[in-house]
Formats: C-alpha cells, structure tokens, sequence
C-alpha cells in the first residue's frame, strides 16, 4: 500500500491519522522542551516501522518549528547474518538525509556471550547504546533521538515492576549516565497501532531483526500479550496507565528517597486544616 494509490477515504483516513502522530510528537516535543534552536538531532534508524515513523515525522515537523535544529540519521550495522546493507543508504539518500552507516559487530559478542536459548535483547541492546551514544559525541549530535513509543514505554513499567522489583519506565527525555548525552524520544505519545497503520501507508521499506524477533519466550513480548488483552477487555486501559506514569504522588507511594515519611507529623494547630467535623447527631434506641 503506497499513499498515491489509496482511494479518497483511504485518503482521508491517512491525513487524520498523519496529522495525529505529528500532532502528539509535536507536543511531546515541546512538553519536554525535547528540541531548541540549534541542536543537531541524532535519529537513531534501526529499519523498523518505528524509527522510520519517527524521522519522517520530524522533517516534517522541522517545516514549522519555530527553532533551527539539524537532523542526521544513523543506523548501527550489527553485522547480523543476511542484513541488507543497502536498504537504509538508499532509502536515506533519496530522501536527501544526511546520514552515517556505524559498523559494530555485537552479533558476534551477544552470541558468544548468551548461550544459547537465553534472551538476547539485554546485552544488545546495552551493546547498541553505548556504540551510538560514543558515536554521537564524536559527531557532535546535542540530542539522540529514539524510536519508542507510548506503548514501549507501558511496556518497560510493568517490566520493571515484575521482574525488576522498580517502579520505572522509559522517560520521554534522559539524561545518560555519565552526563555526556540527552535521549529523546519523541513518540512518546504516539500509539503502536498508529505507527503500523502509518508504515503500511507510507511503504516503509522495513528490516526485520532476525537475532531475537521471534523470541516468543521473551518477557516484553509476555507483558505486551497481558496488555492486549487488557485493551481489548477494557478499551482505554493502556492509555490510563500512561497518563499514571505522568502523574506521580510520591507521598502516595513508599520510597523514602522520594518522600521524606519521617518526618510527618500530625499539627493539630494548623489554621489551614479543617478540624471541625459536622456530623450529625446520632439517635441510639434500645431494642
């Protein structure tokens, strides 16, 4: 399915759906100041549907910021057995985006570390982010932006909560670790679903990852079951739980190092507190 192809309400239905993710990118971007005038974006371009989504989003939205900012994509060459090395320098060189093609062999360090059977998404992925996060500093980049989404970061809550024991998720803006790299992740508001409906429509040319996509045993893809069904028992859940993760009470919840709880004291004396109950007189009879 190609855009020029469609018929009119396939048309119409698109637009709506196009305008809606630059919509919610847009303000997730400026919510949290994601993008200023003069910075040099980093979009990480992994050939899936996500980061695909994510750099057509923002050329267009680079159109009518009202700040100057540069894009630069850049894709890390894992050298997973049968990628396509052609795919993404072609797709990139027609669009006219200036890109880097990183060449990082941490196929052969995840298969010779995990055995076999094991998770690979853990040391991939801690692997694929210190490789771009170096990169960028060599190429100057202020920000590096990320492809997930709303629902990756629902997701990473309740993996955190069942197997990490954390109250956590995937913040739509970060600071690195050691202070040297700002992550953004400007589909934060933007559902799953959008972002394969908009793929669909746009053709994306997209790069499967054969070294854990059909891991079935994988957590994430267990929680992401759990979260479908809920979804599809209570429609709207998942985007409540969302809206949770925006909206903390630390005094609400346990952690110490948030709320300071030793120091709570009942102040009777407090002209700001109500102490006087009305409540009416209760009439005891006997039986």
């Amino acid at each position: 399915m190609v855009v020029q192809d469609l018929s009119r309400k396939e048309k119409t239905e698109f637009n709506k759906l196009q305008k809606r993710l630059r919509r919610n990118a847009g303000n997730a971007i400026v919510d949290y100041n994601m993008v200023e005038e003069g910075d040099r974006v980093m979009v990480c371009l992994s050939g899936g549907k996500d980061s695909y989504a994510m750099l057509d989003i923002l050329l267009n939205l680079r159109q009518s910021a009202p700040v100057s900012f540069e894009l630069v994509a850049v894709n890390l060459d894992q050298k997973q057995p049968g990628f396509p090395e052609d795919v993404l320098p072609d797709y990139l060189s027609a669009l006219g985006v200036p890109f880097y093609i990183l060449e990082k062999d941490t196929y052969s360090i995840v298969k010779q570390v995990v055995p076999e059977g094991k998770t690979t998404c853990g040391l991939c992925s801690r692997l694929r982010r210190g490789s771009l996060y170096g990169f960028a500093q060599t190429i100057g980049a202020s920000k590096i932006a990320l492809g997930h989404h709303r629902d990756d970061i629902v997701e990473t809550l309740f993996l955190n909560m069942f197997f990490n024991g954390s109250l956590k998720a995937m913040p739509p803006k970060l600071l690195s670790d050691d202070r040297k790299n700002v992550v953004i992740r400007p589909l934060a508001y933007c559902k799953e679903k959008d972002l394969a409906r908009f793929a669909r429509y746009k053709a994306f040319p997209i790069i499967p990852c054969n070294l854990c996509g059909s891991q079935e045993n994988l957590q994430r893809v267990q929680v992401k079951k759990m979260l479908a069904a809920w979804e599809r028992e209570y429609p709207g859940r998942t985007e409540t739980i969302f809206r949770s993760i925006r909206n903390v009470a630390p005094s609400q919840l346990g952690d110490s190092r948030l709320y300071d709880f030793s120091k709570l004291r009942a102040d009777p004396g407090d002209p700001s507190i109500d102490t006087e109950l009305h409540i009416p007189a209760i009439q005891v009879v006997n039986l």
